[in-house]
């Protein structure tokens, strides 16, 4: 994979996350996304950008607590740097590099990582229900990688992805094995709190209709200082923040795929009260406004 001519330094974000795609113009991928799906690009700012990496879906027995591994590689020719824009999903990421183990907590924005030289990656996308195994506050991990001790899994997963004796398929399924297995061992399964904050979540992501924390409340059942609690407890952000990560996405991704839409439609589409709202949601968390990313994405790398 070539790199994009870049000098800048990026803020450091987990690879892969969610959304969080390597590449850059002309590479190609499908465009992922939410559910374990293959179709949803949400949260994918610039697709054009992406190259191939490996994703799949945890298998049963831990899809409570992981959404999906990601497995990205990469070799940059010297001088040069993948640089990638991202808005990530709402959740927390274990990575391990052949560095070592990190945490990355929730984002309250959007943000970008530049790849540099060879290198491999491989992530779990947690799940709400998971976290709780991992760290007590993740309101405290925003916007923060936190070293993570797990000596033997990282050995086992940097064996594998070095190892020469294994075709590319099969070194990325052991890979994935061998992180289910960690997973199996060594993450609590979901009390009752943590299958709520998973179908929280659920809610939130696949209903584009939800734009208020009272909607939420009246799905699960429970008050709204209950919703504030389990999504602070679980996810780590406030669940107005997860509820507008999940529509400005979704606004990007039409914008960006449904040319034939005005910005007026496709904010009254997902719950904005105007274009305005829409335009502020934008320029506060990505910094450009819906129509400079319409009409003028090379502009914005």
């Amino acid at each position: 994979m070539q790199g994009c001519e870049d000098s800048r330094i990026g803020v450091r974000m987990p690879i892969g996350v969610d959304v969080t795609r390597w590449g850059c113009e002309g590479s190609s991928t499908d465009e992922g996304g939410m559910m374990g799906t293959q179709d949803d690009g949400r949260g994918i700012l610039f697709p054009a950008r992406l190259p191939t990496f490996h994703r799949e879906p945890a298998p049963p027995g831990i899809e409570e607590l992981v959404r999906w591994f990601w497995i990205p590689q990469w070799d940059i020719a010297p001088g040069r740097v993948s640089r990638q824009y991202i808005l990530p999903f709402p959740a927390s990421n274990l990575v391990i590099e052949e560095g070592g183990i990190s945490l990355f907590g929730p984002t309250t924005g959007a943000s970008h990582r530049d790849l540099r030289g060879k290198g491999w990656a491989v992530g779990a996308l947690l799940r709400p229900a998971a976290i709780a195994s991992l760290h007590p506050e993740p309101s405290k991990l925003q916007n923060l990688e936190m070293p993570f001790e797990a000596p033997g899994l990282h050995r086992d997963i940097s064996a594998v992805m070095m190892s020469g004796k294994w075709s590319d398929e099969e070194r990325l399924s052991e890979a994935v094995a061998t992180y289910t297995a960690w997973v199996v061992e060594n993450l609590s399964p979901p009390n009752e709190a943590g299958r709520m904050a998973n179908e929280m979540e659920e809610f939130i992501a696949s209903d584009r209709g939800v734009v208020r924390i009272e909607q939420v409340a009246r799905h699960l059942g429970i008050s709204v200082r209950a919703v504030q609690r389990l999504a602070r407890r679980h996810i780590g952000l406030s669940p107005l923040v997860v509820i507008r990560r999940y529509r400005l996405q979704e606004a990007a991704q039409r914008l960006r795929n449904e040319p034939e839409l005005t910005i007026t439609q496709v904010a009254a589409a997902l719950g904005y009260a105007d274009h305005a709202h829409l335009t502020a949601d934008f320029r506060r968390v990505l910094g450009f406004t819906p129509h400079n990313y319409r009409s003028n994405p090379e502009e914005l790398r």
